[in-house]
């Protein structure tokens, strides 16, 4: 892999910025480089947000995402907003659970009931940003499992850990059977 550059966005209080952070963090524990930036609308709770990720194997000369290689849209707006911004032949991951309107793409799509899986499966929905890391990670193999895992462990407080695992792993889960749905 020479060079990934990722899109999560959302609404603001999804834990997207968070997420950012994890997956760059991950990057980094499997020896590549990584930047990460941030962007919110006024009010953060509610208004748009994007996080934006970078790694590659070698330097990284620009700290911003261009045309994003992938794209997580877990709100219409920011599907809206973002997803015509991303490679043609890129991945979108949309969450199902908001975004209802999918645009037209010529790359790979998932629609992955992320909140959904977040709220019924792990049992609250504030984790719905480590599924979707876990979709992420499985559907690209950006970064290892076990240093996802130890990014994510390394962020959130001591008394979330288990449910933290439990969110990545119903991530990963998700992403295994939407690429075996894909190879049949």
């Amino acid at each position: 892999m020479k060079k990934l550059e990722l899109r999560l966005s959302g609404f603001g209080g999804q834990g997207l910025i968070t997420a950012g952070i994890i997956l760059a963090e991950a990057a980094i524990l499997d020896g590549k480089n990584a930047v990460q930036s941030q962007s919110y609308g006024p009010e953060a709770r509610g208004g748009a947000s994007k996080a934006e990720v970078i790694i590659s194997s070698e330097e990284i000369d620009y700290p911003k995402v261009g045309q994003a290689d992938l794209c997580l849209a877990m709100s219409q707006q920011a599907c809206d907003k973002y997803a015509g911004n991303t490679q043609p032949n890129g991945v979108l991951v949309l969450d199902s659970g908001y975004v209802k309107n999918p645009p037209e793409f010529s790359g790979k799509m998932y629609s992955v009931p992320i909140t959904e899986i977040a709220t019924s499966e792990v049992g609250r929905n504030i984790v719905a940003n480590i599924v979707a890391l876990g979709v992420i990670a499985g559907v690209t193999n950006v970064v290892t499992r076990e240093s996802l895992e130890t990014a994510v462990l390394d962020r959130v407080p001591p008394h979330t850990k288990d449910l933290n695992k439990k969110a990545l792993a119903a991530g990963y889960e998700s992403a295994k059977n939407l690429l075996q749905r894909e190879g049949e």
